[in-house]
């Protein structure tokens, strides 16, 4: 009898576990505070940029991150990347950058940028066709058309680069 009774009770201890989280609190799919910030949960508005107008000129393209739901956070840098269609290069993080962490409550924005030298058309340049955007600590990643801001010099390491997060707004 008595084992019965340590075989209820940990059993019903464990229902109980499984309906909180490491936090104590009730499990469900919205993020709490200091939880990443995921890509599906948030806007992200590439642009307006500017351009590089010629072959060798430096164009800059602003990438904002507005959190429209509950508080998250972006610790570290973005994961970015140029595709060709039929190649992909992954943009370096500016040397001069150091990884931060934002936390965004409802409503407010993180931007970075990144700079780019326009290359030459068909000249060993990268015809960008799309910009893939994944934040940190999330594998999703998501698409932007590239078409207007022209190919980028380099082909295997683009000259281009990136800032760390910044708080956007007021």
């Amino acid at each position: 009898m008595r084992a019965l009774r340590i075989t209820v009770t940990a059993l019903a201890a464990s229902l109980v576990l499984t309906a909180c989280d490491s936090e104590g609190g009730d499990t469900d799919s919205k993020p709490r505070a200091g939880e990443p910030c995921a890509i599906g949960s948030v806007r992200i508005a590439v642009g307006p940029a500017n351009v590089a107008p010629a072959a060798g000129d430096t164009g800059n393209v602003p990438v904002t991150v507005t959190n429209p739901g509950p508080e998250c956070t972006l610790k570290g840098f973005p994961e970015v990347v140029l595709d060709t269609g039929h190649h992909s290069v992954e943009v370096p993080a500016d040397k001069a950058a150091k990884a931060g962490e934002l936390t965004l409550a409802e409503g407010t924005a993180a931007s970075f940028t990144l700079t780019y030298v326009r290359g030459a058309e068909g000249d060993g340049s990268l015809a960008v066709r799309t910009l893939r955007i994944a934040l940190p600590g999330s594998s999703e990643q998501r698409d932007f058309d590239w078409s207007n801001y022209g190919p980028v010099a380099g082909t295997d390491t683009p000259q281009a680069s990136f800032t760390a997060f910044q708080q956007a707004g007021d």
